[in-house]
């Protein structure tokens, strides 16, 4: 196996604002090269991870690396400016005052004039708003200012890029279309990348790595199919995607629930567990073909490529709910028979919860 080379790496850090805790014993790698999406509910400290990283917050506790060199521990840190970092914020934070010109080429002080327009240019380019190096931020679209945000954050050829939540407030068209822009730019760039986002969905279609926030710590890192395939906690399993949720007591390595029994190999026998079930995992036959708990298919909602189907079972009163394919459906009304895929069922202490 490969060993994964950190391009930032935080080891065993800490931040306190006042009395509150916002990060406590963090530790992430983010691989040498890769798009690492920090995924994790609103107030968890990811912006807080981010700024730490760029050097705009003071480390308190622990140690930062870029490509395994120190730039931040309690004793030294290395300004911001110096740590070949480009940063770009969820709120653009473009000088309202600068052409779009002149915002590019902000962080390229070090070099001669010439130098930083003709850099400041090829970025605007390489993001389609070269016509608009002479404007100002106000006379340019929510999506353009972004546009030139990330060229700004481009433009210096940093080896390290952290974005801050950088397609939210766009609307759907517009936010696929800046994201196809800034994964191509990124790949382009080569750059090893930091993105912090609240949307499973999003982190799951343009990450190379997965790293899951919560309480302040990295409860789980790997590729972004291993964390919702391989949950390690529910918490985990419930924010990466949709989960039909039982409580149930081991008996004889099995945990009766509503759609059958499912195996419990790590629990003792009589531990209280949590189930949880992917809607993927429920295997629909109809009931003349196939074995397993028997449902009527009742309420259905199109939602294009998938149709939401409401299941009410014969055992339990609560329906259950499954996303299908549009086509094929078994008729509402209709009976079937309910299988389980069990690589997508996960069983955890109650404890755990």
């Amino acid at each position: 196996m490969t060993a994964i080379l950190p391009g930032l790496e935080l080891v065993g850090v800490s931040h306190t604002f006042g009395n509150k805790t916002v990060i406590q014993g963090l530790d992430l790698v983010v691989p040498d090269g890769s798009l690492t999406c920090l995924l994790g509910p609103s107030g968890c400290g990811k912006t807080t991870v981010l700024r730490l990283a760029a050097g705009l917050e003071t480390l308190q506790v622990g140690q930062i690396k870029i490509n395994d060199v120190c730039v931040a521990d309690v004793n030294n840190t290395i300004p911001p400016e110096t740590r070949n970092v480009g940063l770009m914020f969820q709120d653009y934070a473009l000088f309202p005052h600068l052409t779009v010109l002149r915002n590019v080429s902000f962080g390229l002080n070090s070099l001669p004039t010439g130098s930083r327009d003709v850099l400041a240019k090829e970025a605007l380019a390489r993001v389609g708003m070269l016509d608009a190096a002479s404007f100002y931020p106000h006379m340019l679209s929510g999506g353009e200012q972004q546009r030139v945000a990330l060229a700004r954050a481009a433009a210096p050829s940093p080896g390290v890029m952290l974005l801050d939540e950088p397609f939210s407030g766009l609307d759907t068209e517009l936010r696929a279309s800046l994201r196809q822009d800034t994964l191509r730019l990124i790949k382009e760039t080569g750059a090893t990348t930091l993105m912090v986002t609240h949307d499973p969905m999003e982190a799951m279609l343009v990450a190379d790595h997965l790293a899951l926030m919560n309480g302040g710590r990295v409860v789980q890192a790997g590729l972004p199919m291993d964390l919702y395939r391989q949950p390690n906690t529910p918490f985990c399993a419930r924010f990466l995607g949709e989960a039909i949720e039982y409580i149930g007591f081991v008996r004889s390595g099995e945990v009766v629930t509503p759609l059958g029994s499912v195996p419990s190999e790590n629990a003792k026998e009589g531990d209280e567990v949590v189930v949880l079930v992917r809607p993927e995992a429920l295997n629909l036959r109809p009931e003349s073909e196939g074995q397993g708990i028997i449902a009527t298919v009742g309420g259905r909602r199109d939602l294009g490529l998938q149709t939401k189907l409401e299941l009410r079972l014969e055992s339990d009163d609560e329906p259950v709910h499954v996303n299908l394919p549009a086509q094929d459906l078994p008729l509402t009304g209709s009976k079937v028979a309910v299988s389980l895929d069990f690589t997508m069922v996960f069983v955890f202490p109650v404890r755990d919860r």
